[in-house]
């Protein structure tokens, strides 16, 4: 037994020094001592090198992945950025469309009065919008759903890539918007009010009074948070300027002549050449107006929606004007260009809120009713002793009011709204149809009673410090010589 226990210690103490040498020389061999010659070494060495190459060629490709998405959204950026910027020159145009029809459809006495008026409202609104507005309309995290302010200026700290285009875009798109808005008034307020009393309203307007309800839906604010759906702003914008006219014209009376022994009395505007050319410009600066709205234009989805808004919003213009003629034709037994012209205004009014989301008959339908709407619009005010020379109440307000119904009635895109449990647990509700038509009607009538009603307390307050109506000779003789002391034409011009 001794000599057995011996040669058990004679064998172990052999094997551990030759596993100690494996361990240490790092030798490849396996259970059996085999050792693998140097071919099957380098075809060993050959293959860690191609699993290494394999990890870099994979490294390689992620990176040029990741170039090759760092260039299509710097694309994208450029394309949106781009689009934004044509988008706004076209919102622009309108400008001088609005200073076109305005002034066709008044007497020549009044010409520069108004273009002086058009071409202030887009300056003072840019100044006002920049310092104020813009802040107002746009507050960001500074905001409690009803009024908040971001700042003054416009904001380039965020980094290129800090959105789908650049925040300058941005800023002339929503200030051409604004202007918008202000120079709608323009046309119901013309032939009697002063200049300076005009400049006081512009920077109300389009500094405070526009972006304050701007932001309740544009901003995010409650009535956003409601479900309110308002693509371009057929109530945000122009339902904001028809009854903040409205305000101007009533508190304003009618002008000299305008009715005469409570009888309506036509006072023809000199040029319908320069109206028409006015309506053209209007309609082309739409599809700046609508198709802009998108916002963005990069890719397949974004360029197929803003060329469906640009066909609707067509559609909608062309069955407008159609519908005013013909009911026009009807009442007043004549075909009447003015009816047409406002009928082109009132369909593109219509689909403004509504352009992304109903079918193509549909557009047809609402601008179709938008035509027919000018018309009896214009005549409730000759009823009422209104005086609105251009017809900017039943164009923008009245249609603007239809607009908003219309996308409750018509839109495909059910709104969904954010719930509260009562153990607080949130939860995305889509309205259904009847909750979305009242919606879109108390958000309607929430904004144009804001817009009224400030306007129309501003107005009073002008009237009583008598700086808003011109007196009874200036306005004879006319605003041209009154309140600038020049004529736009010739004296041999009538």
């Amino acid at each position: 037994m001794a000599l057995c226990l011996l040669a058990t210690i004679v064998a172990l103490g052999a094997v551990v020094p030759a596993v100690s040498a494996w361990d240490d020389e790092a030798a490849v061999t396996d259970s059996d001592g085999y050792e693998p010659t140097a071919a099957e070494e380098a075809e060993i060495e050959k293959g860690g090198e191609a699993a290494s190459e394999m990890a870099v060629g994979e490294a390689t490709v992620d990176d040029k992945i990741a170039v090759l998405e760092a260039e299509m959204a710097e694309n994208d950026y450029v394309i949106n950025t781009l689009f934004m910027m044509l988008c706004a020159v076209l919102v622009i145009l309108m400008q001088p469309g609005f200073a076109m029809l305005e002034v066709g459809l008044n007497s020549q006495k009044n010409t520069i009065n108004i273009l002086f008026k058009n071409v202030m409202d887009l300056s003072v609104g840019v100044i006002l919008f920049f310092f104020i507005g813009y802040g107002i309309m746009y507050p960001g995290d500074e905001f409690n759903n009803y009024f908040g302010f971001a700042g003054s200026m416009v904001s380039t700290d965020e980094g290129l890539f800090s959105g789908d285009y650049s925040n300058a875009a941005d800023f002339l798109f929503q200030v051409a918007f604004a202007a918008t808005a202000a120079t709608i008034v323009s046309g119901a307020v013309a032939g009697r009010m002063k200049f300076v009393a005009y400049l006081i309203f512009s920077a109300l307007l389009t500094g405070l009074i526009y972006p304050i309800s701007g932001a309740w839906k544009w901003g995010e604010g409650f009535l956003h948070d409601a479900g309110f759906q308002d693509f371009a702003g057929s109530v945000v914008v122009h339902a904001v300027g028809g009854f903040a006219g409205l305000a101007g014209a009533i508190v304003l009376g009618p002008r000299i002549g305008r009715f005469v022994q409570g009888k309506s009395v036509a006072l023809p505007g000199h040029n319908i050449a320069f109206a028409a050319i006015g309506v053209f410009l209007l309609w082309i600066g739409w599809y700046g107006f609508n198709p802009g709205s998108q916002l963005t234009f990069s890719g397949e989805a974004n360029a197929e929606a803003t060329t469906y808004i640009a066909l609707t919003t067509t559609l909608a213009a062309a069955a407008g004007a159609v519908c005013a003629m013909f009911f026009g034709w009807a009442l007043f037994k004549k075909p009447d260009v003015t009816m047409a012209l406002n009928g082109v205004l009132a369909g593109l009014v219509s689909i403004t809120a509504n352009c992304d989301q109903v079918t193509q008959p549909h557009a047809l339908l609402i601008g179709g009713i938008g035509g027919v709407l000018v018309v009896l619009g214009i005549m409730l005010l000759d009823k009422l002793k209104i005086d609105d020379p251009v017809g900017a109440w039943p164009v923008h307000g009245l249609c603007g009011i239809w607009g908003g119904i219309a996308t409750g009635i018509f839109g495909f895109n059910l709104p969904e709204i954010t719930t509260f449990a009562s153990d607080g647990v949130e939860s995305l509700v889509t309205l259904t149809r009847a909750g979305y038509i009242w919606v879109q009607l108390y958000s309607t009538a929430i904004i144009c009673a804001w817009a009224f009603g400030t306007m129309f307390a501003l107005f009073m307050g002008l009237k009583a410090l008598k700086l808003l109506r011109v007196s009874k000779e200036d306005e004879e003789k006319g605003l041209d010589l009154s309140e600038h002391g020049m004529r736009a034409y010739g004296d041999n011009l009538s």
